[in-house]
């Protein structure tokens, strides 16, 4: 997703193809990700490739954030270039006019999966939320899928959900009240939302990864709804958290 601003910059990507053409647009592209495993994960694979081939530098800033990226395009002080964000907010961008459309004309357009391209972005990998819970809160007990998040008397303690609107929560509330995964959509809004009434009080909600990540691995919240990178990376550290991926939900 490229920023709307004055000068048209370059976007990149693992998918997508950069001439010499585009090479001489700028000397530097300033990338906006979120951070952590993922972001360094992006530069590995995207950004030192391309700063290689074309000679422009990637400057690497984040985390995402929405509230600025507005702020930015609006007030005509556009610091960032290109942005990861979620699928939700990068048509409601668009649509808003916070965007520059994508330059096809360097942008080998025919080879993306076209589910995953529009005018202003590109998909750029997926990833799951997953279930993830601290074992040292939950001891013997392993919810096994998001109906655990909803059963407090066997898994006691808050539950760490992803406060932004896109696809995740009211998703698995519907899944943990029985809702079958091919029956999902539309959305029963009003069922999802008594289903996360009943465990209201006991809701932390996280709008980064890293923060996700201080509520599992303290024990602030004894499990909940996290990317599954951020999961792996916890357990990489030695965390003691765990995760299930009966009923992950896959975005992109």
């Amino acid at each position: 997703m490229v920023l709307n601003k004055a000068a048209t910059a370059i976007f990149f990507a693992g998918l997508l193809s950069v001439t010499g053409q585009a090479a001489m647009a700028a000397e530097s592209v300033n990338f906006v990700s979120w951070g952590g495993s993922t972001q360094d994960a992006q530069k590995q694979a995207w950004a030192d490739p391309f700063s290689k081939a074309s000679g422009i530098t990637v400057v690497q800033d984040g985390p995402t954030d929405y509230g600025k990226l507005k702020a930015m395009v609006e007030s005509g002080n556009v610091q960032w270039d290109v942005v990861d964000v979620e699928a939700d907010f990068a048509l409601r961008a668009a649509a808003e006019g916070l965007l520059e459309p994508l330059d096809f004309k360097v942008i080998q357009r025919d080879k993306i999966d076209p589910r995953f391209v529009s005018d202003y972005g590109v998909g750029s990998f997926f990833f799951s939320f997953v279930l993830g819970y601290n074992e040292g809160k939950l001891g013997a007990a392993k919810p096994q899928d998001w109906t655990a998040l909803f059963d407090t008397k066997t898994y006691p303690g808050k539950r760490a959900l992803y406060k932004w609107p896109s696809p995740g929560v009211l998703e698995l509330a519907l899944l943990a009240d029985g809702v079958p995964a091919d029956k999902l959509y539309p959305l029963d809004l009003d069922r999802a939302f008594k289903k996360l009434d009943t465990i209201k009080k006991d809701i932390v909600w996280w709008g980064g990864g890293a923060q996700s990540q201080q509520l599992l691995a303290s024990g602030e919240a004894s499990m909940g709804q996290f990317w599954n990178g951020r999961i792996h990376a916890l357990q990489e550290d030695g965390a003691p958290v765990g995760v299930s991926w009966k009923q992950n939900l896959v975005m992109a």
